[in-house]
């Protein structure tokens, strides 16, 4: 037979889409709205229109439209049962689209002015989109979601990452191998952004001395959408365009450059979309040059002085900090600073002296630029992402208001949250609608709602766990062998590994990235002691991890290789496993399926955690260290789970591993398997399930990010919106109120002086009972400003240090009403301190700013203590 040559060259590729069918006009609109996600109907659609061509397009509705061939969906087009069902599926979609009720519009629907910008380096919103390495990716997918959920209007912008984060691979010896890999972004549910005039958007941005050009591309997240700025595009220089190759790729170089076109390219980007955000949110400091961008705009084309421009922008920027380590902070050499941002400072006549202090960090030697230390300059409002994390980070920056109490200054905290929605398993919430009432979904963040899981009899909760763990040991078992057929292993041995978990075993779960503060491998300190635990013939115990350590951290990397060595050996074989290429869908699987979720995190260092909040939602129970999220959820309910410590923090962290490993082992054999396996006549744990009801009525509620982003609504957003009106009306006259203010008080706040004793005719002894009193007098000098520009106060703070090292002293404030003035110039101040609980307290006189515009009371971090007077 005659074949004809293969061209040595073809002219072109053509992409040849399918014909939609009018029974199925929405489809491609619903594949580009990733309100899919969260829908497992929509999924479900995609899946009935042809399922194997649905297996194969990894979960990806865009990838599926292109690849299902044309007899296969006109014939799905004509079964009345999938019509049926995309009836029902579109009718979804352009109800929620309506935005009819949500929490937004019922609360606050006359807030019309309200935009929120929201910017974050990654975003986790599915796994065919991955522009995510980790937690904070996903929690920022996540934020997203819930702020579409609620009616909040609320726009992403990121980076398009070509190449997105790194495909982990491992050979036969567990080292980790970081893959790149260019994605299909034919094939992603993303379209180019177009301006009012339908025209596709770009913009430019100048990194020192040569012009960076971005495309914006948009991702439709529900109601809200995503912008990504990508500079892979003709205009650029090749180097230039592998700027956006990677996320977390290169050196401190493209980390800046990444930062700059984040920031700067971010704003402007909304700008040519004629997009006028009335706070932004900043989350962690990779796009704090955004408020560099915003003073130059409002100096440039408003005529405003920097003082002015930077009152209007500190006003209504909210930065969330997630590092609990100075380290992991993103921090620059002052010269790299000036090779980048000469141009900026120059073109706004600032010195360079003047632009440094904004964020050099001169508590630490070197005195590198700190974007977090920027960040706090440039944000009014700023947060961590739980209770103990803000502690930390107030004592971590408190050198930034030097002479504030570290527990007074203006970083507060809002713990983290999980989309319910994305992360509850199909067999779940059809056991929900079973027994929940039927608006259940709208109600997540509602905690009334959760006590309906006490109408769910035992035995179909049960059977759901059941189900749930077999499903997660089918995948593990089939992720495992297409692992070890890489490897080259025997047929026996890839049939040993596809049935590697046993689907009646209690099972663990340990994911997340591979930092050594987590301590992956602490639970294998005493191995004898663990392989007891683990094939205990009455109560045998399985392990599952997975994880990612960053290519450039060989310590994480180490740790994985011993998991994976672990693995093999016959001892741990069959009860110790490690999945490779950690990512959402993994984490969706194990999440769901497993029952019992570890973590063991060095405190403080764990900032908050997500993951173990996704697994109370399908009925998996927590065991952790008491940090983060986790020190509240215990708190509110011991009985949602086990913590993990004795409560003691040693020094010695070889002690404390000791420690912390004793405490696993004794939960996890005296307790967790004890209550796992105690079943009665019928098969069921009832104990165990007790715990699970305890688990969800707890945690489900209240670690929703429907409950966060109202909160962060309420707390940051509607009030940082108010003051941009107010601030930004009449070309600034507000502003620039304030500004000449603060500059006012700043300059004669050093001639402050305050004497304070106790009044003659008062108690003044040592030691009194609760409820008496002490009067106090005050009398301050105040040189040039008014009284009324003050507030005085008695500042008492206990003696002894809180239990807990990571909390500092909090003292409190006890107004004093003014008195008069002396001939000498000083205004008279009396208060009265009223302890209302035993213990030994300090006490004094303070003298802080007063305006109704400070957007925190220490924003300045202008304190005048009193020197005590005889």
């Amino acid at each position: 037979m005659y074949h004809k040559p293969v061209p040595a060259e073809f002219l072109g590729t053509v992409r040849v889409l399918p014909n939609i069918p009018a029974s199925l006009a929405g489809l491609e609109d619903l594949a580009y709205n990733l309100f899919w996600a969260w829908n497992p109907q929509a999924r479900q659609l995609f899946s009935r229109i042809h399922h194997p061509t649905w297996i194969e397009s990894d979960g990806n509705p865009v990838r599926f439209i292109s690849s299902v061939r044309q007899a296969d969906l006109d014939k799905a087009a004509k079964d009345p049962q999938v019509v049926q069902l995309y009836d029902t599926v579109m009718e979804q979609l352009n109800d929620y689209m309506a935005n009819r009720d949500s929490w937004f519009r019922r609360e606050h629907g006359n807030r019309t002015e309200l935009q929120v910008a929201y910017f974050s380096a990654e975003y986790g919103l599915h796994e065919s989109l991955p522009i995510y390495s980790g937690g904070l990716g996903v929690l920022a997918g996540d934020h997203l979601k819930s702020a579409t959920d609620i009616g909040l209007p609320l726009i992403g912008v990121g980076l398009l990452y070509r190449q997105g984060y790194f495909i982990q691979r491992l050979d036969s010896q567990g080292h980790q191998i970081a893959e790149f890999k260019a994605m299909d972004w034919n094939n992603l549910p993303i379209r180019p952004a177009v301006d009012q005039r339908g025209d596709e958007v770009y913009v430019s941005v100048d990194l020192g001395s040569r012009r960076l050009h971005a495309k914006v591309w948009r991702v439709q997240v529900g109601r809200n959408p995503l912008y990504l700025l990508d500079a892979d595009i003709d205009r650029n220089a090749p180097e230039d365009r592998k700027l956006t190759a990677q996320l977390y790729g290169g050196g401190e170089e493209t980390r800046i450059q990444q930062e700059i076109l984040l920031g700067v390219g971010g704003v402007r980007a909304l700008r040519a979309l004629d997009i006028s955000p009335t706070v932004f949110h900043m989350n962690e400091g990779h796009s704090v040059f955004l408020g560099l961008e915003r003073i130059r705009e409002y100096m440039h084309e408003h005529g405003l002085p920097f003082n002015v421009a930077q009152e209007i922008v500190r006003s209504t920027t909210l930065f969330t900090t997630h590092t609990p380590v100075p380290a992991g902070n993103d921090a620059f050499a002052p010269q790299l600073m000036e090779k980048y941002f000469r141009n900026f400072w120059e073109s706004i006549g600032m010195t360079r002296a003047r632009f440094m202090s904004m964020g050099l960090d001169t508590s630490q030697e070197g005195g590198r630029f700190s974007l977090t230390i920027l960040a706090l300059n440039l944000a009014a409002m700023a947060n961590g992402v739980s209770e103990l994390h803000g502690h930390v980070s107030r004592g971590m920056w408190q050198h930034v208001w030097a002479d504030v109490p570290g527990e007074e200054n203006p970083i507060g905290h809002i713990t983290n949250g999980i989309h319910s929605r994305t992360w509850l398993s199909l067999d779940m919430q059809e056991l929900f609608d079973r027994h929940f009432d039927k608006d259940w979904r709208e109600h997540i963040e509602n905690a009334e709602l959760w006590k309906q899981v006490d109408r769910i009899p035992d035995e179909e909760l049960w059977s759901v766990r059941q189900k749930l763990r077999s499903d997660l040991a089918e995948f593990v078992g089939r992720r495992s062998a297409e692992q070890h057929l890489r490897f080259e292993e025997s047929p026996h041995e890839i049939e040993e590994w596809a049935h590697i978990l046993d689907p009646n075993a209690l099972t663990i779960g340990f994911a997340r990235r591979f930092a050594t503060y987590k301590r992956a491998t602490l639970i294998f300190r005493d191995r004898e002691r663990l392989i007891r635990i683990l094939h205990n013939p009455d109560r045998p115990v399985q392990i599952v991890f997975a994880g990612k350590a960053h290519p450039a951290d060989k310590p994480g990397q180490e740790l994985i290789r011993q998991l994976m060595e672990i693995s093999r050996q016959p001892e741990y074989k069959g009860r110790i496993v490690f999945l490779e290429n950690y990512d959402i869908n993994i984490g969706r699987r194990l999440t769901s399926g497993v029952d019992v979720w570890l973590n063991n995190p060095r405190k403080p260092l764990e900032a908050s955690g997500t993951s173990g909040m996704k697994v109370p939602l399908n009925g998996g129970i927590n065991c952790s260290i008491l940090d983060g999220w986790w020190l509240e959820a215990y708190r509110m309910n011991p009985l949602s789970g086990w913590a993990l410590g004795d409560g003691v923090t040693y020094s010695d962290e070889n002690r404390q591993d000791e420690a912390d490993a004793d405490t696993i082992y004794d939960i996890l054999e005296n307790e967790i398997a004890e209550a796992f396996y105690d079943r009665d006549e019928e098969g069921v744990p009832r104990q165990w399930i007790k715990r699970m009801r305890e688990s969800m009525k707890t945690v489900c509620w209240q670690f929703s990010t429907n409950r966060m982003v109202e909160e962060y609504s309420e707390k940051y957003y509607l009030p940082g919106s108010n003051r941009n009106t107010l601030l930004a009306a009449g070309n600034g006259d507000r502003a620039k109120d304030n500004a000449e203010w603060k500059e006012r008080i700043r300059g004669s706040w050093p001639a402050i002086r305050v004497n304070a004793f106790v009044d003659e005719n008062s108690n003044g002894h040592r030691t009194l009972r609760v409820r008496e009193k002490i009067d106090v007098v005050a009398e301050v000098y105040l040189g040039s400003i008014d009284p009324d520009d003050v507030d005085v106060a008695i500042y008492v703070a206990p003696t002894r240090q809180p239990d807990n090292p990571w909390v500092g002293i909090r003292g409190g404030s006890i107004p004093m009403r003014p008195d008069g003035r002396n001939d000498d110039g000083t205004y008279v101040y009396r208060g009265s301190l009223l302890e209302g609980d035993s213990g030994e307290y300090a006490y004094t006189v303070r003298v802080v700013p007063s305006h109704p515009d400070l957007v925190h009371p220490n924003e300045m971090g202008l304190i005048a203590w009193a020197r005590p007077t005889e």
